[in-house]
């Protein structure tokens, strides 16, 4: 039961994830903790991990929820599920690419989903931000550490962009973040 549990889960994380593995965050989040197999804090904690380690982060996700639930058959099934729906997708649209490119109504569809996963982009760095910072459990307090270190890395993204005029690649900016974070905790 488990294993179909994984696959059908996972299979809809794959199917419905548009605009990559950022706004698929939420998604994940859904199917995880509506199955019971994390709780949020563990979730969020994966995926700071799966960010931060070689892979793609919605692969390197199910490979670890379905290693927890059901080991390492759970941990193929999940990868395979939520690896099965977008190749699917992307064969078909290589194969009908030329034409359905040119469709005005799929060219509409995909200039509607642009706003729509800038939102949910959005909102999910909001939220992981929210959940870092405060406790909203019975009392709520605010996780002073934390707040500290999101702040230096604002500081630190926005003030190499401004003095050095470039911007700070993804992998400095993570190694950056891992020394803070060995400092600060």
């Amino acid at each position: 039961m488990i294993y179909l549990e994984l696959l059908w889960g996972f299979i809809k994380v794959g199917m419905f994830s548009f605009g990559g593995a950022y706004a698929a965050i939420p998604l994940i989040r859904e199917v995880v903790l509506s199955y019971g197999w994390l709780d949020d804090n563990a979730l969020s904690y994966m995926i700071a991990i799966s960010e931060s380690t070689p892979g793609p982060l919605m692969i390197n996700v199910a490979t670890y929820v379905g290693s927890v639930v059901a080991g390492l058959p759970g941990a193929i099934i999940s990868t395979i599920a939520v690896i099965i729906p977008p190749f699917l997708v992307i064969l078909i649209i290589t194969v009908l690419l030329k034409n359905l490119l040119e469709n005005k109504y799929v060219k509409g569809a995909l200039e509607g989903l642009k706003p729509c996963i800038s939102a949910i982009i959005l909102e999910t760095g909001f939220m992981m931000i929210i959940k870092s910072c405060f406790d909203m459990s019975s009392s709520f307090s605010a996780n002073i550490k934390d707040i500290a270190v999101i702040l230096l890395l604002f500081i630190i993204f926005y003030g190499t962009r401004f003095a050095l005029k470039k911007k700070l690649s993804p992998i400095s900016f993570i190694i950056i973040s891992a020394f803070l974070g060995l400092l600060i905790f």
